[in-house]
This record gives structure tokens, C-alpha cells and sequence, in this order.
């Protein structure tokens, strides 16, 4: 993109104060761009149209051009008469008479280009400026289908967006792929051809991506061409014209955004925050607290002695509290200014009416590296305005000194759980909400939502994240600050994420740090919220962040292979396999299967998903074989892949059957369902009425974590049965093995894992 032919078109508009360009300034900018439209003339009025040189062809199109007036079609500025001079010079005054006082920068007689009106030879190209990710770029149908066909295809089949930021050909091409519009129009129908070289498709894709940088700086904040139109050529092969091109125009610029030095858009508030400090934040040596009762257990208490019990230093953990000497065996200062050093962390925990002082205080007086903002309202409650404008300017203040400032978590979170840290500043009482312990996982767990964090942690009691970090409103540190912070961890191999909306560019932040993960090897999983207009109000009124559009969020994180999950039950299978499956090779899609049940050998066959049932090697059917004899059970059990061992099948068959699947070389990944029910398994916890007991060491489950450990071929679990058996599962979960309830579950995320390595 000629960004100084650029500047020339938009500066004529941009003096007059509009906010959209002409159709032909905009067709001037795809000439820039070096898209092809459709030729045009120019004119004044009507007497200059009756004398120009006709186009070919029968027919010619005449539009208004006027700023004013966006939507030709809608309003009558848009004619299509036979290639005649009188007919031309009619439809020009019929429009003169029309817009009579309207601003009207002249008319244009254009080529009519004929196009075959079939579903997907109409396509939309177009850019926008979103205020999460910057620049996106979409394609998708045109014409009368647009709304129809978005409708009715999955994400991806119709439209589709990309970002400068992570796009490329060799993407762009991918995409296209699995596209129902570029299949229409590239893959040739059964019995018929081709209508347009995919060469050509991903061209004009293209000239938008590479141009969007250069648009978003010059403050382009909409490019449509509805519809790009495919074309017969002078030589038979079909060509993409562009109609039309809609162009509007905003001082980006504004707000949180700002031009940096080397012209690129940024949010102006992220620049100046020293993030490196977030070492200090989540690896502190020293902290204190604010708003601790020494005569009941408030927020502030449970804080404090949880960052006790999990081993912070008691000498250099402060209270600031006034008219008390120490509180659970830490020292006490009357003030901030008292406090004996510079913290690393300071917790704050008051009523959001005196947070704004108490914060601007911390940066004045340069006490706190970080600080974790526990109450809500500082931002978004009315009445606040002053006081939260104070503690903005001694922050922004702050960051200009020597000591750069603090950091700010918050506020409306329940703040960090950092295991490397020894500390925990999730305010929920231990008997409320035990926290995972053993062996740390390289999972780290960053959410808006504190709520949301806490139930993962709840009901993943198996889980030990290194990190569990709710961000709450991200007044100051955002998602995505966290997670480029965090792509240099190579210890984390799991990042968990949780968003309901994105700050001022944060997205494309967020976007460019999976990608760095993903490059690296390791997993995102993903789950955005604020997904419907409902959906985005209650998001806003919980964290005053934006929801933005979910599609695209979903579409730019896909693309650079993040597992974005569909639901919050999603979510949590996800996490839990990536995390247990660490470290196995996908090999490919070929699936061995055991279960006891004949429905669940059923479900199994109807959710495959890309998966396949392996045909096993003569080596497995003959240790099959043995196992069945000496189970006695070959009467009633066919060796073929899924096996159903039926009821009759004990612990030691079912466990040598799938060790023997997943020996075969064919297979590349086992799933095991665990149908408890029959008597000849062991699978209860030891109790009253009969003699089973899980914890025995040739228990099933102590046998499958056995088989979990030593790695090797991915493979999931299923016990499908009630809440009597939920010891089971959580005993094979707690032992290394991915255990869903459903076979049809356990099946959608192997091959979500499956598909994130590239299988």
C-alpha cells in the first residue's frame, strides 16, 4: 500500500470533517491497492454524460457520488440503462432532481460487468478497525446471500477474519480450504468447472491484510467492497471486479489509543506500564496487606493467613493497620508511609471508596512493586470521578520516575494464586475451598472472572496450576499482558483462559502471545464469554470490560492454534486432558477402543470425529485371544476393534485387553470406557455390603495410573454412571488418566487434542 497516494486520497475528506469517503475515492484506494473494479467516468451533470464515449456492452450503470448518501441502491442513486447517450443523460437528471439539495460531488457512468447471479459469485472483502485486536480483515458472501448463508454455515464455512498481525498466504490459503463460498466459486461442482482461479481469490484477500496497517494509521475505520463480482474476461477466464467500495473514516487515535513514534496505533496506557515488574507481582519476597481485622475473619484476614499457610515469610509480610501492634504474628505500621520497605506486593483490601487514595498514596510515596486491587466500582461507579482521576495522575506520575511505578491487578478480582510465590490471595476460606496440593502442574490459569477461577479450581481438585491469576477489570494489567509475560515461562505448558472482553488492543496483544506459545509447542485453551448481546451487558456490568465479536475472536484464535472451547463443561475436559496428556506423541487418528457395554461401543462408532477404529494387527488378535480364553470369556467375546468385553469381562481382561490394543502398532490412541456396574469389578471405594475397595494395589484404577505414567500413546478414559461411582473417576483422574462421563465427550477432545499437534 502507497501509504503517501494514501494520505492524497484521504486528505480532501479528512479537511471537510467527513467521516466517509466518495465511491470514488474509495475505487481511487483500490487502485492503490492495486485491486481491479469496474471503469468509470466522472461527470458534473447531464449534459456532460450525453457526450462521453461509451464503455462496451448494452448496458451502463450511473450512480450519485455523494458523501451523503452511502447507500445508493437504497435511496435511487443507483440506475441501470442500455448504453445509450439519451438514456445515460436521463438517469443523470433523473438523479439531479432526485438529490436536489443533497451535497452531490458529480455522477458516474460505469461499465456494466456481467456476472452469472449463483450462489457464492458475489463475495464481500472488507476491513475494520475493532478497538480489541486492531486491523481485521473478513471475507465472505455477497449480494442477497449474505445473511442466509452466515446463518446457516458453522464458524469458518462462510465468513471468515484475519489479523495483519498473524496472517499470511500460506493461512490465508488454509482457510479458504474449508470455505462453502470458495468451494461454490474455486472448487468446482460436481459436472461443472471452476469459475475462478483460487490464485486470484486469495489475492484480493491479500491486498486487504497487507494494506489494513497502513489503513488503521491514516484513520480508515471501514473498507467494504459488497459485492466483488466474478467475470467472464477478454479471454474467457473468469476475473474478480469490484462494484462498489464503502470507506468510512474515524480519529482513531482517541481515548486509550494513540500514534506511537513509529506511527503504529497502541494503547497509550499499556506503553507506560513497566510490566516487567510482574516477576515481583508473582514471585514476591516481601508483601503487606491493607484492611485486616484483628477481631474477626474478613477478606483481608483470610488473606493474610493464607499467604501464612502457604509458607510467605512472616518477617517480611507487613499489615498496615492503625492502633495494632501485630495481627496472626505480623508486624503492624500505622500508615503506608511507615511500612519499613519497598514491597514487592501489596494487597489491598478496604472498601473501593478509599482504594483510589490508598493507591495513589503507594505511588507517590513508591512503596509497592505491584499491587493486587481486591474491591470493585473504582472505575466505573459514579461519583468516584475525582478521586479515581487523582489516583490516574499519581500512577501515570509514578511511572515517569526512576522507580517506574506500580503495577496494578484489579480491581474486582480475588487477585493470585502463585505456588513458585508462596502465596494465595484468593479470599475463600480453606474448608470452603481446598486448594490443590502435591506435585506442582505447568498449568497457569489467568481469568477475568475470580469466580470462574475458583470453580475450575473446585472441580479439578487434581490440577495444581502453577499460577491461578483473576484480573478482574483490568484497570492496569490486562490478559494479554499476563500472557506475554508468561510465553517466556518454558515451565508452563497449559495456559487457561478465561475472557469475557478485551481493553483497547489487548486482543491483538493476546493474539500475538498464543501465537508465540503455540510456536513454542504448548497449548492455549481458551474460553470466551459475552458471546450474545445478553451475554456482553452481563459481562460489562461484572468487569466493565467490553465484549467484542465473538466470531472473530474465535476465528483469530483458532488460527494460531488455540483450543477455543465451546462451553464451560468444554473448557474444563480440555484442561484437564492437555494437562494429563502431556508430553505423548500423536502418531495420527487411528483409535482403539474397550468397553463392556454394547451401547457404549455404539457411541463410540457415532463420535468419532476424525478418528477411525484401527484394524488390528495379527500380533494383537492373538494375545487377544489368550486374554479372552484365560478370562473364559471367548465364547461371548469377538476379537474386532471396539472390543465389548460384556459384563463377564473382570479388572485383569479389561486391563491386559487395552494394554494389548494400545501395544499394537496400527493404533495410534485408546480410549477405555468403564462401565462399573457388574460385580466381577472392583469399583467402589471400600464400604459397607461388600468387599471392593479401590485403593487395593491390583485395582483397576491403580493399574490404568500405573499404564498413564508410563506415557507413551494418548488415551482417555470413561466411567459412565452416576455420582456412586464419581470416586472411581476422580480416583483414575488423580492417577493420570483423562476421565470423562461420556463416550461422545472423552471422543471431542481427543480429537481436539489430536488436532492441536497436528495429526
Amino acid at each position: 500500500m502507497d501509504e503517501t497516494r494514501l494520505s492524497e486520497i484521504l486528505a480532501r475528506a479528512k479537511a471537510e470533517g467527513r467521516d466517509a469517503l466518495t465511491e470514488v475515492e474509495g475505487l481511487a484506494l483500490l487502485d492503490a491497492m492495486g485491486v481491479p473494479h469496474a471503469r468509470h467516468h466522472l461527470v458534473a451533470g447531464s449534459a456532460e454524460a450525453a457526450a462521453l464515449a461509451p464503455f462496451p456492452g448494452e448496458r451502463a450503470v450511473v450512480k450519485v457520488i455523494s458523501p451523503e448518501v452511502l447507500h445508493k441502491t437504497e435511496a435511487g442513486g443507483v440506475a441501470i440503462v442500455r448504453n445509450d447517450p439519451a438514456e445515460i443523460r436521463a438517469a443523470v437528471a433523473d438523479m439531479e432532481a432526485r438529490f436536489k439539495g443533497v451535497r452531490v460531488d458529480g455522477y458516474t457512468v460505469n461499465e456494466f460487468v456481467g456476472f452469472e447471479p449463483r450462489l457464492g459469485h458475489e463475495i464481500i472483502v472488507g476491513y475494520r478497525f475493532a478497538r480489541d485486536f486492531g486491523p481485521v480483515v473478513s471475507f465472505g458472501p455477497g449480494g442477497i446471500y449474505t445473511e442466509f448463508l452466515a446463518s446457516q454455515f458453522k464458524a469458518g464455512a462462510a465468513n471468515l477474519f484475519w489479523s495483519p498481525a498473524t496472517a499470511d498466504r500460506a493461512l490465508v490459503e488454509r482457510c479458504l480450504a474449508g470455505n462453502a463460498v470458495r468451494q461454490l466459486l474455486c472448487g468446482g461442482l460436481r459436472g461443472t468447472k471452476a469459475a475462478l482461479d483460487e490464485r486470484l481469490l486469495v489475492d484480493a484477500v491479500m491486498a486487504f491484510i497487507e494494506a489494513a496497517p497502513a489503513l488503521a494509521r491514516a484513520g480508515v475505520s471501514e473498507f467494504e467492497i459488497n459485492p466483488f463480482v466474478v467475470s467472464k474476461g477478454p479471454d474467457g477466464h473468469g476475473r474478480l471486479v469490484a462494484l462498489d467500495a464503502l470507506v468510512k473514516l474515524e480519529d482513531l487515535a482517541t481515548g486509550d489509543l494513540a500514534l506511537s513514534a513509529n506511527g503504529l496505533l497502541v494503547n497509550a496506557a499499556g506503553e507506560r506500564r513497566p510490566v516487567s515488574k510482574l516477576g515481583r507481582l508473582l514471585k514476591p519476597s516481601s508483601a503487606a496487606v491493607i484492611g485486616v481485622s484483628d477481631k474477626s475473619v474478613n477478606n483481608g484476614r483470610i488473606i493474610l493467613r493464607n499467604l501464612l499457610a502457604n509458607g510467605f515469610e512472616r518477617d517480611r509480610l507487613y499489615v498496615v493497620k492503625e492502633g495494632a501492634k501485630e495481627v496472626d504474628g505480623c508486624r503492624c505500621v500505622s500508615d503506608i508511609a511507615s511500612l519499613p520497605e519497598k514491597v514487592d506486593l501489596f494487597v489491598l483490601v478496604i472498601p473501593a471508596a478509599a482504594a483510589p487514595d490508598c493507591i495513589a498514596e503507594l505511588a507517590e510515596l513508591d512503596k509497592a512493586e505491584s499491587v493486587i486491587v481486591i474491591p470493585g466500582g473504582l472505575e466505573e461507579k459514579s461519583g468516584t470521578e475525582a478521586i479515581v482521576a487523582h489516583m490516574k495522575q499519581a500512577l501515570d506520575a509514578s511511572r515517569r520516575t526512576p522507580g517506574g511505578g506500580p503495577l496494578l491487578n484489579g480491581g474486582n478480582c480475588l487477585g493470585v494464586r502463585s505456588v513458585p510465590g508462596r502465596y494465595n490471595t484468593l479470599f475463600i476460606p480453606e474448608y470452603k475451598l481446598p486448594m490443590p496440593s502435591g506435585q506442582m502442574d505447568p498449568v497457569a490459569l489467568v481469568s477475568q472472572s475470580g469466580a470462574f477461577a475458583i470453580s475450575r479450581i473446585s472441580k479439578n481438585p487434581g490440577v495444581n496450576p502453577k499460577y491461578v491469576i483473576t484480573c478482574g477489570n483490568q484497570m492496569d494489567l490486562t490478559v494479554g499482558d499476563y500472557l506475554d509475560y508468561l510465553a517466556d515461562d518454558g515451565d508452563i505448558q497449559v495456559f487457561a483462559v478465561y475472557v469475557e472482553g478485551f481493553k483497547p488492543l489487548d486482543g491483538d496483544k493476546t493474539l500475538r502471545a498464543c501465537r508465540k506459545i503455540r510456536d513454542s509447542g504448548r497449548d492455549v485453551i481458551f474460553y470466551r464469554a459475552g458471546r450474545t448481546a445478553a451475554g456482553a451487558a452481563a459481562s460489562a456490568s461484572h468487569t466493565a470490560s467490553i465484549a467484542g465479536d465473538y466470531p472473530v475472536t474465535r476465528a483469530l484464535l483458532a488460527q494460531v492454534g488455540v483450543v477455543v472451547a465451546e462451553s464451560l463443561d468444554e473448557f474444563d475436559d480440555l484442561v484437564l486432558a492437555f494437562t494429563l496428556l502431556r508430553g505423548r506423541k500423536a502418531g495420527g487418528w487411528n483409535l482403539g477402543a474397550v468397553s463392556n457395554a454394547g451401547f457404549e461401543c455404539v457411541a463410540m462408532a457415532d463420535n468419532l470425529g476424525r478418528l477411525r477404529m484401527a484394524e488390528l494387527g495379527p500380533a494383537a488378535k492373538a494375545r487377544l485371544e489368550t486374554i479372552f480364553a484365560g478370562a473364559r470369556i471367548s465364547d461371548i467375546v469377538d476379537v474386532h476393534n471396539p472390543i465389548d468385553l460384556t459384563p463377564m469381562g473382570d479388572d485383569d481382561a479389561y486391563y491386559q485387553s487395552f494394554r494389548a490394543l494400545l501395544n499394537d502398532d496400527g493404533i495410534d490412541a485408546g480410549l477405555v470406557g468403564l462401565v462399573p456396574f457388574t460385580a466381577r469389578m472392583n469399583t467402589l471405594p471400600k464400604g459397607h455390603g461388600h468387599d471392593e475397595d479401590l485403593s487395593r494395589p491390583d485395582s483397576l484404577a491403580q493399574r490404568f495410573g500405573q499404564l498413564a505414567a508410563e506415557g507413551g500413546k494418548p488415551w482417555v478414559a470413561v466411567v459412565d454412571a452416576g455420582e456412586l461411582f464419581d470416586p472411581y473417576a476422580k480416583e483414575l483422574a488423580r492417577r493420570g488418566v483423562p476421565t470423562f462421563r461420556t463416550a461422545d465427550r472423552a471422543l471431542r477432545i481427543l480429537n481436539a487434542w489430536l488436532s492441536s499437534r497436528g495429526a
